[in-house]
This record gives structure tokens, C-alpha cells and sequence, in this order.
């Protein structure tokens, strides 16, 4: 049972992997023409839900071998709190792409959420690199 959650657990982490990317698309999408990036912040979303999708199967498959693995407090501690992190930045970062996909619609300036979406990128691509770090080395806490 424990190798079909770890299974589950690495196919969740290949569905975070989007947020590894996110602040390479979202760089390269403000060369693009008004249509074209109206078009990549849709998908950007599209693949936020995604992502969020992965979460929950990080938090289930985790969770579950957590209590059957032998780790530190301080360990599960540093990792729930870094996912519930990804999870809030992840669920921030909609409301942005959504204003910026209508606002382009209707012609607004919207770079105030491109501004909001590239930090909580960034943010989010940093959280992923340190709990997969925290994942390879977990006896350092």
C-alpha cells in the first residue's frame, strides 16, 4: 500500500511542477500581443487549478506517509506549514489571473496584476524548491 501513495505522492509532484515554470512562462508572456497573453494568463489559471488538484494529493499521500514514517516534529511542522503556504499563494494567484484575463478583454491596464501574479510566482516557486529540499534532506531539522 505504502508504494501505491508513494506513486500518488510523485504524480503530485509532477503536478507542482507548473509552479517550477510559472515565472519563466509569466516573463516571457509580456512579449507577447495583447490576445496571445490574454490567452496565457487563461491557461496559466487552467493549470493553477491543476496544480491546486496536486496539492490536495500531496496533503492526502503525505499526510498518509507521514504517520507511517519516522520523522521529526519540527520536520512535519516546517512541512505542512510550506504547503499550506503553496496552498494559500496558489489560491491568492487566481484572483489576479482572473482580473488580468478580463481586464485585457476590456482593453484595461492590468499591469498591476501582472505585478501581483510575477511575485506570487516567484513566491510559489520558491516554497516548491525548499520543501523538495526539506523532502531530500529531511535530517537536517
Amino acid at each position: 500500500m505504502e508504494k501505491v501513495f508513494f506513486l500518488l505522492h510523485m504524480i503530485g509532484t509532477l503536478a507542482l511542477g507548473f509552479y517550477l515554470v510559472l515565472p519563466f512562462i509569466l516573463s516571457r508572456a509580456e512579449k507577447l500581443s495583447v490576445p496571445a497573453r490574454e490567452g496565457t494568463l487563461s491557461a496559466v489559471g487552467g493549470f493553477n487549478r491543476f496544480a491546486q488538484y496536486g496539492l490536495v494529493i500531496q496533503l492526502l499521500t503525505g499526510g498518509y506517509m507521514m504517520t507511517k514514517g519516522d520523522y521529526s516534529v519540527p520536520w512535519m511542522i516546517v512541512v505542512v506549514l510550506l504547503l499550506l503556504a503553496m496552498f494559500a499563494l496558489g489560491g491568492i494567484i487566481s484572483k489576479p489571473l482572473r482580473l488580468a484575463a478580463v481586464g485585457m478583454r476590456e482593453n484595461r491596464d492590468v499591469s498591476s496584476e501582472t505585478g501581483k501574479i510575477r511575485t506570487l510566482s516567484a513566491l510559489l516557486a520558491v516554497a516548491l524548491v525548499v520543501i523538495v529540499f526539506f523532502m531530500v534532506y529531511r535530517h537536517i531539522i
